[in-house]
């Protein structure tokens, strides 16, 4: 995935610089998202007739508006990774990228219906154009078999999620407080810097992200002609196997943004020594795990390879769905507490996201990683691609749960999501082994690397 130079690359804390600047850029553009997610589906059901109006939609039409938005926004890095691979190489589109973000937050701050849906289908087809670019040029500054690829992306991941946890806390409180459009607004300006920060740090990447087709190098220009051999073919069938993974967690996991946010603030006793807890601000507990937790799950996986113990990708994929679906029994807990008392209590929610959290350090990182390991050279941004449209229709079914909430009840929904995930996470264990076999060892180069470095470590010490 990386190209020839990136073996030679400045290096920060044992990490190509270019990580940094890609991690801050993520940074600001997940700043700028999920600052905008977490009062979306807020300002859709506020009454109209207060201070702080909303558009008073019912909150089934808000969850569904809010699952065909969500599942757009990742749909659209299909095209994304397409313009990238075809025509512009990842580095431009992530640029392009941005500024549509850039617009459409800021059009969001105007108080007009026209602005409303206009912002909204910016930012769809703005983080279609970043979204997929900016992760694959992530794997690609590393080269082949270079075991230090999963924890890079924790790095970037843990990015990422800074941003989220400082968007839901800021644009968060003020999108509640002060005016729905002020957040929205403030969603664009952390976009702006995330721009900003990118422009500046293009001489970190200047190896990484070009459109091949203009490459000098006559062996990346034979690659767009070459046909896919059968062991890519063999590793495309098992990245679309494990993407049928990614769109039930995600299914479950976006209930955070819809259903569980209602839930938060219609259902949950969120009194915190005599003042209230806004309900985005649950929005942020997700994020400030992941910081907290993200080195120390890289860390175990990373020991247990080491130890020689079951450490692949798709099996830190599987327990990843097991036990963020195991979190909704927290939910369920919530929910029986509330029938029977009339309220539920916060901690409910906290263990929730705990689990729901250190269910997606094991599959959402890694996943991203195991597509820049498997994928074809040339189709590494439609891959990408994909795998980010898989999340999006996660988050339409998310959305379609959410519905029929309304006539199942929440109860009946938090635990059927559960019972499903643990399910199909301990039926696809059972099969793991066979799709393992399809990707003709492509993680043992990592193995051999690492043994081949540690060889090299002890010749220079004798």
């Amino acid at each position: 995935m990386a190209n020839s130079e990136t073996i030679k690359q400045k290096e920060l804390f044992g990490h190509p610089v270019g990580l940094y600047v890609l991690f801050f850029t993520e940074m600001w553009e997940r700043f700028s998202y999920y600052g905008m997610r977490a009062i979306l589906v807020l300002y859709l059901v506020a009454q109209t007739n207060v201070e702080n109006a909303g558009l008073g939609w019912t909150n089934g039409d808000a969850l569904a508006l809010y699952g065909w938005y969500t599942m757009m926004v990742y749909v659209m890095s299909i095209p994304g990774g397409i313009i990238a691979d075809k025509f512009l190489g990842q580095k431009k589109s992530v640029l392009v990228g941005g500024v549509l973000l850039l617009f459409g937050h800021s059009i969001l701050a105007v108080e007009q219906m026209w602005a409303f849906y206009t912002g909204l289908t910016l930012i769809v087809c703005g983080v279609g154009m970043l979204k997929p670019n900016i992760s694959t040029m992530v794997g690609g500054l590393y080269k082949k078999g270079d075991i230090r690829r999963d924890k890079g992306f924790t790095i970037f991941y843990i990015g990422i999620n800074v941003g989220a946890f400082l968007s839901s806390l800021v644009v968060g409180y003020v999108g509640e407080v002060y005016g729905w459009h002020y957040g929205f607004g403030l969603a664009g300006i952390g976009m702006g810097f995330g721009i900003l920060q990118y422009v500046m740090g293009q001489k970190h990447l200047a190896n990484v992200g070009n459109f091949l087709g203009a490459s000098q190098n006559e062996e990346e220009k034979a690659l767009l002609k070459k046909p896919l051999r059968k062991v890519e073919k063999d590793r495309v069938v098992v990245l679309l196997i494990s993407f049928l993974l990614v769109i039930v967690f995600w299914g479950a996991f976006e209930q955070a943004g819809g259903l569980m946010n209602i839930y938060t603030m219609e259902k949950t006793n969120r009194m915190l020594m005599g003042w209230q807890v806004p309900a985005s601000w649950f929005q942020s507990l997700n994020a400030m795990f992941i910081i907290f937790l993200g080195t120390s799950v890289a860390l175990f996986w990373a020991n247990r390879k080491l130890k020689g113990k079951v450490s692949t990708s798709l099996f830190k994929m599987i327990v990843g769905l097991i036990i963020m679906g195991t979190g909704f029994f927290f939910m369920t807990g919530a929910t029986a507490q509330f029938e029977s008392t009339g309220t539920s209590e916060m901690y409910w929610l906290v263990l929730a996201y705990l689990f729901h959290t250190v269910g997606e350090l094991c599959l959402s990182p890694v996943a991203l990683s195991f597509i820049t390991k498997l994928a074809p050279v040339k189709y590494a941004s439609i891959m990408m691609g994909v795998y980010f449209a898989m999340t999006g229709f996660g988050s339409k079914l998310a959305g379609l749960l959410g519905e029929w909430s309304e006539s199942l009840g929440e109860y009946t929904i938090f635990t059927g999501i559960a019972v499903f995930c643990v399910i199909l996470g301990s039926l696809v264990l059972l099969v793991r082994k066979k799709l393992e076999g399809l990707t003709h060892g492509v993680e043992d180069e990592e193995v051999d690397m690492h043994h081949e470095e540690a060889e090299g470590f002890e010749l220079a010490d004798n």
